[in-house]
């Protein structure tokens, strides 16, 4: 038998850095390695050199504005629609409800037996609303959003706060919650790369370590961690904190930890590619700082899990779907003095510290080998199925 083609559609792809740009990659991953043949459908990227075991097709793009960073892709090229027509796919799955979206459909034109599947993995509504300072046209943008979500086969979320988002834009279909993994394997690095970061960065065995990764914007929630660091350095809590990750706010992030006085305290790493030394840093750390309310999944949540590090995060945020405070992870509501008090209160115990990170790995940690098996079952699921008794098809109600 031969294996399926899946054509895995996103907006960005490594070089671009975000959570879902890693997602699909791990997906492409898994999926090639134990499963069928996948083509990353996605747009090109100046001198961008693709050396991957899988297949990645990159169409004409165009630049957007520099605090967006991402490229826009042509869905209506006529060369890229007969050049994926000819990829024959089994099924398509679109992780963005834009570019991607248009560009699956208009190859189901030719052929309506191919599936397709869209993960909501973002808040758009929020992107949007950041990004489009009109309102008249904003509207008009989260109503191609919608369109683009209903005109799937079949709709998965990342969390059911996830889903919950997407019912904010006015979606009233099924959907399916299917969870993001780690490409992390279980387990800290060897002591000795931690001691070498601990001694390159001259921290002291008293002093408790505290790590953010992700991207260097406002809307992370950065100014939060910044605030309740401060907080918890007034009551005498001995820490360095590590900021991992670059972006568009990375030098007002890093003035205002100056502003502050904070800033002797807190390591601005830049980006970090290399996942191995990545690991060394959630290894070293004793909490991961993961204040966001805007990430709909935490993939970053999983990776310090993966490292036995507990999570700090805001109660009834997606992120924190599934931690149970002081026995998993630790919440706290989103304010400054509501995080510096869970933060101050986990420092009086590093047995505990490590206690809820053994925990975190136990019941948060999930690879990306099982959520992509998962999802695997599904495709083959959904391709035994006619598109249109499709149970949670994103035209009807859940069912």
């Amino acid at each position: 038998m031969s294996r399926l083609k899946v054509g895995q559609f996103n907006d960005s792809f490594p070089p671009t850095i975000d959570g879902v740009a890693q997602a699909v990659k791990n997906y492409a991953d898994v999926l090639h390695r134990k499963h069928c043949d996948v083509t990353v459908v996605t747009p090109k990227y100046k001198n961008v050199v693709d050396n991957y075991p899988f297949e990645v097709f990159r169409y004409h793009s165009i630049p957007l504005d520099k605090r967006v960073g991402y490229r826009a892709g042509n869905p209506f090229s006529i060369e890229t629609l007969i050049r994926l027509r000819q990829k024959q796919f089994d099924l398509m799955h679109v992780h963005a409800p834009f570019a991607s979206s248009v560009l699956a459909q208009n190859i189901k034109r030719f052929d309506r037996k191919v599936p397709i599947v869209l993960t909501y993995h973002t808040k758009f509504d929020i992107d949007i609303e950041k990004r489009v300072a009109v309102s008249g046209f904003r509207k008009i943008v989260l109503r191609f959003v919608l369109e683009n979500v209903n005109n799937a086969d079949e709709v998965w979320v990342v969390t059911e706060g996830c889903g919950q988002a997407l019912r904010k834009i006015g979606y009233r279909g099924g959907y399916r919650v299917m969870e993001n993994g780690t490409d992390f394997a279980y387990g800290k690095s060897p002591k000795e790369k931690t001691d070498q970061l601990k001694e390159q960065y001259n921290i002291k065995d008293d002093e408790f370590v505290f790590l953010f990764v992700g991207r260097m914007m406002w809307y992370k929630n950065t100014k939060l961690i910044l605030d309740f660091l401060k907080i918890a350095r007034d009551k005498g809590v001995p820490f360095r904190t590590f900021m991992v990750g670059d972006g568009f706010d990375a030098p007002d992030i890093r003035k205002y930890a100056e502003d502050i006085g904070v800033s002797d305290r807190t390591i601005f790493t830049g980006a970090i590619y290399d996942r191995e030394q990545l690991r060394v840093y959630y290894s070293l750390a004793d909490i991961f700082l993961f204040p966001s309310t805007y990430d709909t999944s935490g993939i970053v949540v999983k990776e310090a899990a993966a490292c036995e590090c507990p999570a700090l995060l805001i109660r009834d945020s997606c992120a924190a779907e599934g931690v149970e405070h002081g026995f998993s992870g630790f919440l706290a509501e989103e304010n400054a003095e509501s995080c510096a008090k869970a933060l101050i209160d986990a420092c009086q115990s590093r047995d505990k510290i490590r206690e809820v990170g053994l925990n975190a790995g136990k019941h948060v940690y999930l690879s990306w080998d099982d959520a992509v098996d998962r999802a695997y079952n599904r495709y083959l699921e959904i391709l035994n199925t006619n598109i249109k008794d499709l149970p949670y098809n994103s035209r009807h109600q859940w069912v």
